[in-house]
């Protein structure tokens, strides 16, 4: 919902985006009260010298709001309001986001066959779907680890892990004490014997916590991150406020970019419109392999054929080969295609299917293929 400028109230949705309604208010103190009151309710203040408000309501909403003079025309109010049924893998594959090839590869990316989970980045501009996408590849996560997000905004849901942590930032309150931010929560984190930690956006000095925790041991980091492709992620990362030293930089895998843009026969769609992989360093610079890329003729994610270091580092690992993982991705990519054609999409239903694949993949497979009830 969104509210300003004009006395009328907005609202944006999923498939017909920003909508007018026929609610007005007629002057501007009535919605200053509605602010107020939401403000009062979460032990927060608005006034002249605090007319900023950004805060989570009791049912999760995220609210935000401002009053004059720093919007002198009038208060402003936007709540968003986060899906109880939140997009999975299979609603990522059926809507073309991604390819089925490149989530079953996700699938090994992300679990690592327990021995080398990726460290993951997902980038991309306001809007593109990063934090979806995250939330979906988490899924993937196996069950028994203990995962601990950290957020500004509580938007991850990750509810089918029964050792899922949730941290949120705080803002300064009102006598100047008692902020809490991403690095504090991160620093935090470590201590806490966490399997996975995810960070919702990364943005500022607790780049630099977490690439130290990359580096230390702790694998299967994933977060996600402003940038429009791969080298502008490793230009963000390196530079002020993030500051990460480069010589960090060979403990990320993945760095998947996604893009909200108009498709000129589709209108506005979301898609991964590159994949690379951090290959190592070379004078000074960050080397990257681009094993995805994006085909708007086709709108395809093709493979760019390069070698993955990823696979290679997942095989010295393992003892795996080369044949051996590629097999387990084609086994992976036809569970994904079993539960996008039998429609299985909810997040209980692929958890579920993840579950029981990781617990005995054989017996599994067989359910698959006389296409049996997960119960």
């Amino acid at each position: 919902m969104v509210l300003g400028g004009k006395r009328c109230v907005y609202v944006f949705h999923r498939k017909h985006g920003m909508c007018s309604t026929n609610i007005s208010f007629d002057n501007d103190s009535e919605v200053v009260d509605i602010i107020t009151k939401m403000a009062s309710e979460v032990g927060r203040k608005i006034d002249f010298l605090n007319p900023l408000l950004d805060a989570r309501l009791k049912d999760g909403s995220r609210v935000n709001a401002t009053i004059q003079p720093v919007t002198p025309r009038g208060a402003t109010l936007t709540i968003r309001k986060f899906s109880a049924d939140p997009l999975t893998i299979v609603d990522l594959i059926k809507t073309g986001t991604m390819p089925v090839d490149f989530a079953a590869k996700l699938w090994i990316a992300v679990d690592g066959f327990g021995v080398k989970p990726a460290n993951i980045i997902v980038s991309g501009g306001t809007s593109s779907g990063k934090t979806t996408t995250l939330n979906a590849i988490a899924t993937f996560i196996p069950e028994g680890e203990r995962v601990i997000s950290i957020e500004d905004t509580l938007e991850l849901q990750l509810d089918h892990h029964d050792h899922h942590i949730q941290m949120e930032t705080r803002p300064q309150m009102a006598d100047s004490l008692g902020k809490v931010d991403m690095n504090d929560c991160l620093i935090n984190t470590l201590r806490m014997r966490p399997d996975r930690i995810l960070v919702g956006e990364v943005r500022g000095h607790e780049a630099e916590t977490l690439f130290t925790a990359m580096n230390t041991g702790h694998d299967g980091c994933m977060g996600t991150l402003h940038a429009n492709d791969s080298k502008e992620t490793i230009t963000r990362l390196t530079n002020a406020p993030m500051s990460v030293p480069m010589i960090m930089l060979p403990a990320l895998d993945l760095i998947i970019i996604q893009s909200r843009f108009k498709h000129p026969k589709k209108g506005y769609i979301r898609r991964i419109v590159e994949v690379s992989e951090v290959a190592g360093m070379e004078v000074g610079k960050v080397l990257l392999n681009k094993t995805y890329s994006y085909n708007v003729i086709s709108d395809r994610l093709i493979d760019t054929g390069t070698p993955s270091r990823l696979s290679q580092v997942i095989s010295k690992k393992t003892g795996f080969t080369g044949q051996q993982i590629q097999r387990e991705i084609e086994k992976r990519a036809h569970v994904l295609e079993w539960l996008a054609r039998s429609d299985r999409r909810s997040m209980s239903d692929v958890n579920a299917a993840i579950v029981q694949y990781n617990r005995d993949s054989e017996r599994f497979m067989e359910k698959v293929y006389t296409s049996e009830d997960l119960t």
